[in-house]
């Protein structure tokens, strides 16, 4: 919901550090990678219910999807950087409620279930989006810098990471937040099936 503005923040905020890496010869795969195998810790410490720790690991995650991609608009983007940056970013969304589901199924399985199921609908229905757009020759304005086009909605990024915090904060209400998370990313999803509906319809009136 807010990616976009916080785009210019982030991307000042990491660019030091970023600089530094790209002089080091850290080649941004290789931070994607390495924030991947940080990713699979996070999720081993929440199926062992340390939660701190967890967090903490969540967060060093995130940091790392940032410079990779901090370090690749220095060095020049390539196609496989963004492939794996967004390949295994979906797979580590889903690994964080999965965790809690392997720490207490009993609570947890059922919440994080839906959970994942509704992070499927956000980005396969991202993903569908952007494959069209990208073939019509579509670019997104508010993310010039992506590899590939970027369609917004009320669950993002931010937001995410926002509820993955929160998880780890208070796990006890984890069932909770993740039922209204899961109705916001259905909301996110059902609204970017209508404008694919819509502006793809259009596309193909004008023709």
């Amino acid at each position: 919901m807010i990616d976009a503005r916080l785009q210019p923040l982030q991307r000042t905020l990491l660019r030091p550090a970023a600089m530094i890496m790209a002089r080091l010869g850290i080649h941004a795969d290789a931070l994607t990678l390495f924030g991947f195998l940080v990713g699979l810790i996070a999720f081993a410490a929440l199926a062992a219910g340390q939660w701190m720790a967890a967090l903490m690991l969540i967060l060093a995650n995130r940091i790392l999807d940032g410079l990779d991609g901090a370090v690749a608009r220095i060095n020049g983007p390539t196609d496989r950087g963004a492939f794996l940056d967004i390949a295994l970013d979906i797979v580590f969304y889903a690994l964080v409620p999965l965790g809690f589901a392997v720490h207490d199924p009993s609570a947890n399985a059922l919440p994080a279930a839906i959970l994942i199921v509704s992070f499927v609908g956000t980005g396969s229905s991202f993903l569908a989006f952007s494959i069209i757009a990208t073939k019509q020759g579509r670019q997104a304005d508010a993310f010039p810098a992506k590899g590939i086009f970027y369609i917004g909605g009320l669950a993002e990024g931010f937001e995410t990471i926002v509820v993955f915090v929160a998880f780890c904060l208070v796990p006890a209400y984890f069932a909770e937040i993740a039922y209204g998370f899961a109705a916001l990313c259905a909301v996110t999803t059902v609204v970017r099936w209508y404008q694919g509906w819509v502006v793809f319809a259009e596309r193909r009136d004008q023709e």
